[in-house]
């Protein structure tokens, strides 16, 4: 193994393990000591690749944007109707016998309103990262209203942020409450703003 794949390795060691804690303990209740003594990672090692705790965050959540939005775009990888491909991704944050739901381990409900206060390059990243989901919802809806299977929107961009708006809301209540319930009503609320005629596009197959 080469030293540059040893050094990706380890660097994604110390971020896996910090990602751990910090859905855990939010990003203020951990300490580098306990993200070393989780990775296994010397302190003077943790600085040959992170210059600041703030560095660290900021790297974290580049990681995390990511690779969420990589999990997106496979999502909706299927030759499907965009209706269809947004099902899949609203799907996606309940969790289910096969898989973990986004909203367990959403980085943005975590972390949101906490690094907007702490630091400007950690709520950067996590905007900017935002904003890019937000445009590809979009590029779906506009695509959906022309194949028929999403309602035609005035404007797909607003629609797209207040729905990330509202999962995110209730990825929230679903913490609070420990119940997917907001989630299942996130679900059936979506489903309903979007499809044509006020029917489900799903139901239009049957």
């Amino acid at each position: 193994m080469t030293e540059a794949r040893k050094s990706d390795l380890t660097r994604k060691r110390i971020l896996d393990a910090g990602r751990a804690l910090v859905l855990r303990h939010g990003f203020s209740g951990v300490g580098l000591a306990r993200i070393l003594a989780e990775s296994g990672v010397p302190k003077g090692s943790f600085y040959y690749y992170f210059a600041s705790k703030e560095a660290f965050g900021t790297a974290l959540l580049a990681d995390y944007v990511e690779g969420y939005l990589a999990r997106f775009d496979g999502l909706i990888a299927e030759r499907e109707s965009a209706g269809a491909r947004l099902d899949r991704f609203w799907d996606a944050w309940l969790e289910t016998s096969n898989s973990a739901g986004i909203a367990g381990d959403c980085l943005v409900v975590k972390l949101g309103a906490e690094v907007a206060d702490l630091s400007d390059a950690m709520r950067v990243t996590l905007d900017t990262g935002v904003d890019g989901l937000v445009a590809r919802i979009a590029g779906l809806l506009r695509e959906g209203a022309r194949d028929g299977s999403v309602r035609g929107l005035d404007d797909p961009e607003a629609t797209a942020r207040m729905l990330y708006a509202k999962w995110l809301g209730a990825a929230v209540l679903a913490k609070l409450a420990r119940s997917d319930a907001p989630l299942v009503l996130a679900r059936a609320e979506t489903r309903e703003q979007l499809s044509p005629d006020g029917v489900s596009h799903t139901d239009l197959k049957d």
